[in-house]
């Protein structure tokens, strides 16, 4: 038991989806084909990989 109660798949919001292609696409170049490889949670792992690096490197660029 323990599924909702409305049943059906929970599916990840699409215009979430494309942000985050379009994230890791821009900063690290890769293709569409490579990000839609990866599954849901490989996926966001870069994502805040990436926005771990670049908040970083904001009080650097600040201060210039």
């Amino acid at each position: 038991m323990g599924g909702s109660p409305l049943g059906g798949v929970i599916v990840y919001p699409l215009d979430r989806l494309y942000e985050e292609i379009a994230y890791i696409a821009h900063h690290w170049h890769w293709s569409y084909d490579q990000i839609m490889q990866m599954d849901h949670s490989e996926r966001r792992g870069w994502v805040d990989q990436i926005a771990d690096i670049y908040a970083r490197l904001k009080p650097a660029t600040e201060e210039q």
